[in-house]
């Protein structure tokens, strides 16, 4: 029994390295919705279809989301990469064999946000950060905001 031990644990480890790529694999799934819908979906430059939609992405890369619809300013968010629970699996069992599968493949992390809800909204705002310039046309004013100045008709 004592000779059949040592490749049954070799085996065992083998088996589950990887941890994290095993239980949930490489890829993720998010979705994606707008209001309105049947906005278009780009990720990473690549057309995704239209909202909602599921898009299977690289666990292993931060990806750039982009919502456009004609009339609305565009939305954009940005998906990141951080270290998912699963890891501890090789530290308990799979060592540095499941470390490097799941660093290879993506496995051992997860995207954040896993979902995305895009409030689109009108073209009404000219917005320059660097600058601290910030334009907004409304026909019903907040209450709350501060009127600084008005515009002056040019002749």
């Amino acid at each position: 029994m004592k000779k059949y031990f040592l490749p049954l644990m070799l085996g065992i480890v083998v088996l589950l390295s990887g941890c994290a790529t095993i239980i949930h694999g490489s890829k993720q799934t998010v979705g994606i919705a707008s209001n309105p819908t049947k906005a278009t979906v780009t990720v990473d430059g690549q057309e995704f279809g239209q909202t909602p939609v599921n898009a299977s992405l690289s666990r292993k890369d931060n990806h750039i989301v982009v919502i456009n619809l004609e009339g609305y300013s565009p939305y954009e968010t940005t998906l990141t990469r951080k270290v998912d629970g699963w890891i501890a699996g090789n530290i308990v069992i799979g060592g540095l064999i499941g470390l490097a599968v799941d660093a290879i493949t993506g496995g051992m992390y997860k995207l954040t946000p896993d979902q995305i809800q895009a409030e689109l909204s009108g073209k009404t705002a000219l917005v320059n950060p660097k600058d601290n310039l910030y334009l907004f046309v409304t026909l019903t004013p907040n209450p709350e905001w501060e009127k600084i100045d008005t515009l002056q008709k040019i002749n």
